[in-house]
């Protein structure tokens, strides 16, 4: 079975190729390295949202399009089941040596031409308090369902407990995580302009 890491770092190669765009086009569009560019390509590691909406950006389509299952044009249902035993896509978040702390569950990778995608997340816990902030276009909605998070926005922490909300603009930079120790869930949705 291929891991939805497989399948995004080959949509992305795909559809640069369709593009007749060189990764060397592509890193100057997006602000990223080459090096992180192929990277992602070839499933060594898959970076925080930031990066991919910045690589989507310069391929000229939608986040959503590195996802996509199907192109159903009506409504989407994700039963909890379904949710449970299907494959999560989990980001490195940018981190130097890749950790893997964030499990990202999609929950409408069969609607084509959304602008929103949103994610039931399973937070595991870290013990490192280093960060690396990202920023990108579009605003971003937080709902806790369990557990403890640490949003770093800009130059303040806010903590959420369960029940709590944070919705905020992407372009500041920031970082989402359990807090210390702790693991967390929460329902995430990233809007992103097109």
């Amino acid at each position: 079975m291929t891991s939805n890491n497989t399948i995004i770092g080959s949509k992305i190669k795909g559809i640069r190729e369709s593009k007749n765009l060189t990764i060397e086009e592509i890193a100057e569009r997006s602000g990223l390295s080459a090096e992180q560019i192929t990277s992602i390509e070839n499933d060594e590691h898959l970076p925080s949202l930031g990066p991919l909406i910045k690589i989507a950006r310069a391929l000229g389509v939608r986040l959503g399009t590195f996802m996509d299952d199907n192109d159903a044009l009506g409504p989407v249902i994700t039963r909890a089941a379904d949710r449970e035993r299907d494959s999560s896509i989990s980001f490195s978040n940018g981190a130097a040596d890749a950790r893997q702390h964030m499990e990202y569950h999609p929950l409408a990778q069969q609607k084509a031409g959304r602008h929103m995608e949103p994610f039931i997340i399973d937070i595991n816990p870290e013990e490192s308090t280093s960060f690396q902030l990202s920023a990108h276009e579009g605003e971003e909605f937080i709902y806790v369902m369990s557990g403890e998070v640490e949003i770093a926005y800009g130059k303040e922490t806010y903590t959420l407990k369960e029940g709590d909300s944070i919705f905020y603009d992407s372009i500041v930079k920031h970082h989402v995580h359990g807090a210390a120790g702790k693991s967390a869930k929460i329902l995430a949705v990233v809007y992103i302009p097109f």
